[in-house]
């Protein structure tokens, strides 16, 4: 099922971040462009490195111009992700364009790009959980903490990667239908923020 095909490529990326686990390595895709892998792979990295973004940014003794560094990095690449959810959103319409919508189907709350973003990030929650409950130099009362937030985390993957292929069986069938709205982001644009604006 596709669920199980992006979220085996999530766990690829994850992996190979963490090779090296620095936010400054040079990024490589192993996929050719031309395949829905290249876009799923990218979309992780994105999610992987801002993921340790937000772990450095957190840190009490951060320099203050660093810090504004790195926040202009986490909008950077939050606009990144944006992107490629379009993108994995634009294969989807392609894919389906020819589909022959029921009479009475139905849309959902969210594309099937914005349901495999959250995907993504549950694929980092469940590695980074794993991780805790793995650690040596952790308390016995933590890694049972941990334990069972790893429990649930894989229970919550289970029953997203079923709503997904659901999702995307009923847009197959014609029961469900896509209606992507494009990205609106107003504080990226200088006429829809009033401090860049002002700035012109």
């Amino acid at each position: 099922m596709f669920s199980q095909f992006a979220f085996d490529i999530f766990e690829k990326s994850i992996q190979q971040y963490h090779v090296l686990d620095n936010v400054n390595q040079p990024f490589k895709n192993p996929y050719p462009k031309n395949e829905i892998s290249h876009l799923l792979y990218r979309k992780n990295w994105i999610d992987t490195v801002q993921w340790h973004y937000e772990d450095i940014i957190r840190d009490p003794e951060i320099n203050p111009e660093a810090a504004l560094i790195l926040k202009r990095k986490i909008d950077a690449s939050n606009q990144d992700r944006t992107d490629l959810v379009e993108y994995i959103d634009s294969y989807f319409l392609n894919k389906y364009q020819s589909v022959q919508i029921k009479e009475n189907a139905t849309i959902n709350t969210e594309s099937p790009a914005w349901a495999i973003d959250r995907l993504s990030i549950l694929s980092l929650k469940i590695y980074h959980m794993q991780e805790e409950v793995n650690r040596k130099d952790a308390s016995a009362k933590h890694i049972t903490t941990c334990t069972t937030k790893l429990n649930v985390l894989l229970e919550q993957k289970k029953d997203l990667t079923i709503a997904i292929d659901q999702l995307l069986l009923d847009i197959e069938e014609g029961s469900k239908f896509m209606k992507v709205y494009k990205q609106m982001k107003m504080y990226n644009d200088d006429e829809l923020n009033p401090v860049l604006r002002g700035q012109k």
